[in-house]
């Protein structure tokens, strides 16, 4: 609308410019002959008549005032003619420089104009015209012509005409502006209605749907959005009745199977008694039913717990305990383990300053978690048990030096069923549930347990704890990533086994389980 603006102006500006200037140069060239005609009669008269006559002259082309004013000067050229300058306004006069009086003489018979501006009553520049031409006169010599046109009117039309333009763009400004208001409000609020409900949706509020009205592209939008948030209500409502079916499933099997498996413990035992009497093919066979049976009997006991957890009925038994002790009594049930497998434990924290309100059970079987896992993915290295505390939380680490994980999987380990290497031997009948169990633990308590580690040097697990449960933790007192040399720690109880090792076959001893370390 600028540019349009100013292009209208500068045409209807030329136009009336070039429209008065051509009127005032017929009027000037007309003056012209009129002053041939008012001098040339007193050519031979005294100097008086002559100037009377040019006087009388002027006065008849002067107009009065108003927007199309006109002023006129008769200047002789000579100094020797009769008469003196004669002008109907001195500003004429004021106007002609040495340049307007030199292109008058260049050519006598044209006529000269010049665009130029003089101050009103009020004090304002208004634009002029002002035009000129030489007239010599037989016996009287040469005179300038000058005539002096007003372009007010010109210029009170051209206002007219901008102020006319400039409300016809305000006009059409706000029919534009009312316009894409309201093409925006028609895109922008469903797309605010789309973005709230998928807000509801994205905090739990599946029901949320979007008001969708008409038949535009934006309604068809609203109507596939209405069905993508129905269709993923249905079945995040079909995969919770799954879920609820499944945990009923478990723990009622779990439940079933104790009756049973209690049976089959006691008859066990039994063939324990008398085995001695077998042949030794029966033996072993006794053997191995024995130890299944007992890893039977713990994987129905961490399904259970895990039941407890789904179905939110896990409680705390908290009392004042100190980690520390925990962690020496759970190393003294995983230590015929550490013996097996040529391990060294190494223990660094004192007994007392790590005394925190919690559950001992739990935290004894996070810990024996920890400790079983560490020895047996530890390949015969030492493992290292650092604890701490600090002002509002205790923390343990159980570190080891063998297979490692990978960062990647530092967050799965904590997954059901999950193993960083599924093909390796099961030779302590791990469940693949103990770390689950052991998190959910930590969780109860309102701590952390996390894991660390690098591929082929060795992991890190740290179990950080709150002085009370459920208390706020801003920093656990230990470092989860830790160097993995293996040099002894200055601190450390010495090694678990000295000399020689006795030949112990797995089989034979207590089986504690690779995640979850039942004693």
């Amino acid at each position: 609308m600028l540019a349009v603006g100013a292009y209208l102006t500068s045409v209807i500006s030329d136009g009336l410019y070039e429209q008065r200037r051509d009127q005032a140069l017929e009027e000037s060239a007309s003056a012209r002959g009129d002053l041939v005609a008012a001098l040339g009669p007193v050519s031979g008269a005294t100097s008086t008549q002559t100037q009377d006559a040019a006087a009388a002259f002027v006065q008849s082309l002067r107009t009065a005032e108003g927007s199309s004013r006109r002023d006129a000067a008769v200047v002789p050229v000579d100094a020797s003619a009769p008469i003196s300058a004669v002008a109907s306004d001195r500003a004429v006069l004021d106007l002609v420089d040495a340049d307007f009086t030199a292109a008058l003489a260049e050519d006598p018979d044209t006529l000269v104009w010049r665009s130029v501006s003089r101050e009103d009553d009020s004090g304002r520049a208004q634009p002029q015209l002002l035009v000129g031409t030489r007239v010599v006169l037989p016996g009287s010599g040469s005179f300038d012509l000058l005539m002096l046109y007003s372009l007010r009117q010109e210029q009170q039309t051209l206002t007219l005409v901008q102020r006319a333009m400039a409300g016809g763009a305000l006009v059409l400004l706000g029919l534009v502006v009312g316009i894409a208001i309201g093409v925006a409000r028609l895109v922008t609020v469903p797309l605010q209605r789309a973005a709230s409900a998928a807000e509801r949706i994205a905090d739990g509020d599946l029901s949320s749907r979007m008001e969708v009205s008409g038949r535009d592209e934006l309604a068809k939008v609203g109507r596939s959005f209405n069905a993508m948030a129905e269709n993923l209500e249905q079945k995040v409502l079909d995969l919770t009745e799954l879920s609820r079916v499944q945990q009923r499933f478990v723990s009622d099997v779990s439940h079933e199977l104790r009756t049973p498996l209690t049976t089959i413990r006691m008859a066990t035992s039994v063939l324990d008694e008398h085995s001695s009497g077998f042949e030794p093919d029966l033996r072993r066979t006794t053997e191995l039913l024995s130890t299944q049976v007992r890893r039977f009997d713990t994987l129905l006991a961490d399904l259970l717990e895990i039941s407890r957890f789904d179905a939110g009925a896990a409680t705390l038994e908290a009392r004042s305990a100190d980690l520390s002790s925990l962690v020496e009594r759970a190393a003294e049930n995983v230590r015929p383990l550490a013996l097996s497998r040529g391990t060294q434990l190494e223990l660094l924290g004192r007994t007392g300053e790590c005394e925190a309100v919690m559950d001992p059970r739990r935290i004894d079987r996070v810990l024996r978690n920890l400790l079983v896992n560490a020895i047996e993915h530890g390949a015969g290295g030492p493992v290292r048990v650092r604890t701490a505390a600090n002002e509002e939380a205790v923390a343990v680490t159980v570190q080891d030096f063998g297979t490692g994980i990978d960062p990647e999987d530092a967050a799965r380990v904590f997954d059901r069923f999950w193993r960083a290497d599924p093909s390796r031997a099961r030779t302590l009948g791990g469940t693949g549930l103990g770390l689950a169990i052991s998190v959910e633990d930590a969780h109860l308590h309102g701590g952390w347990l996390q894991a660390w580690g690098r591929r082929g040097e060795g992991a890190v697990f740290r179990l950080t704890l709150p002085r009370r449960p459920g208390a706020p933790i801003s920093r656990s007192p230990l470092p989860l990533e830790q160097s993995f040399s293996e040099a002894p720690l200055e601190g450390a109880e010495p090694p678990a086994v000295t000399g020689s090792i006795p030949a112990v076959r797995p089989d034979s001893l207590p089986q504690i389980g690779g995640d979850d370390a039942q004693p």
